[in-house]
């Protein structure tokens, strides 16, 4: 259930939301971007051994704290796991300052209508009960829009809606994502139509819940900028369209901290590869060579916004 310490996290924390809530259909991309393929796990349950080893250390890293990850959505499987022997949500708020969600959705139904609509979730109130008894503050619920359809992107809206309200009902704190294909040739309409029926139902909703929404709309002291499936570039140029503010960095800070970072791999690769595990190794060759492709390629560094 939220305390009051996680909704001030929420409403004014520095930081990102961090998505461990690879369900069975996307954990092999996932676990095959960190460097393991399918041949290391012949079963679904040596998968989600593997993935949570993936996960616990990322959350075990001294640099995953509330100071820059102010929450993280876990899957089922993994609300029900622990982290270095404490329970996952457990750990998360009281040893890493991170607010623990909990993806709820059961993927995604067929496209029809120029949507795809959550599947049925029959044991929702279930879930969402050991959910408060883990300690959950909120959840995460998708749906995806693919077309510019206003009676599809009305559908969606109204299961997102439905959902929510259901979790609202358990004290928990439901984060909605109709999520817009960003390769569509309509995307713009489809966004506009989005926007529209979300303030729709917005308007429809309880005088004390319209309140609510009104006064957590008041607490957001900065405007988020989400876009997922495009390259790092395309993204920031993407932002910069928005007319976002976008702090500068001088190359002598962005040059020590790239120092820094690689001079710490290098270090984790070491130690890794001494005792016979290559994983650091080609994990961060892939990343320093993005690193570099980034530096060649930016217009974003300080000295390009004179």
């Amino acid at each position: 259930m939220p305390n009051d310490d996680q909704i001030r996290q929420m409403t004014s924390g520095l930081g990102f939301i961090a998505a461990l809530d690879q369900s069975g259909g996307s954990t092999p991309k996932a676990l095959s971007l960190y460097g393991i393929s399918k041949d290391r796990y012949s079963s679904e349950e040596e998968m989600f051994d593997l993935v949570h080893e993936m996960r616990s250390r990322i959350v075990r890293s001294p640099a995953f704290t509330g100071d820059k990850v102010i929450g993280a959505i876990l899957f089922e499987k993994t609300m029900e796991r622990d982290f270095a022997g404490v329970p996952a949500a457990q750990y998360l708020w009281e040893k890493k300052g991170v607010v623990p969600f909990l993806k709820i959705d059961k993927g995604l139904e067929d496209e029809d209508n120029g949507v795809r609509l959550m599947k049925p979730m029959p044991d929702l109130d279930a879930l969402l009960d050991r959910a408060v008894e883990h300690g959950i503050f909120g959840t995460k619920e998708r749906s995806v829009i693919d077309a510019a359809s206003p009676s599809g992107i009305r559908a969606v809206v109204e299961q997102q809606f439905e959902v929510a309200e259901r979790v609202l009902d358990k004290g928990l704190v439901p984060i909605i994502e109709p999520e817009v294909t960003i390769t569509i040739e309509d995307k713009g309409d489809a966004e506009r139509l989005l926007l529209e029926t979300l303030h729709t139902y917005l308007d429809a909703l309880p005088e004390d819940l319209q309140q609510i929404v009104t006064d957590a709309a008041k607490l957001a002291v900065f405007d988020s900028f989400l876009i997922s499936g495009m390259l790092d570039l395309e993204a920031m140029d993407e932002l910069r369209a928005s007319n976002a503010e976008i702090v500068p960095l001088s190359d002598e800070v962005v040059d020590a901290i790239t120092d820094a970072g690689r001079a710490w791999a290098a270090t984790k690769v070491e130690e890794m590869s001494a005792g016979g595990d290559e994983w650091m190794a080609r994990i961060s060759e892939s990343y320093f060579d993005f690193q570099d492709m980034f530096a060649r390629n930016s217009i974003y560094r300080h000295y390009d916004r004179q």
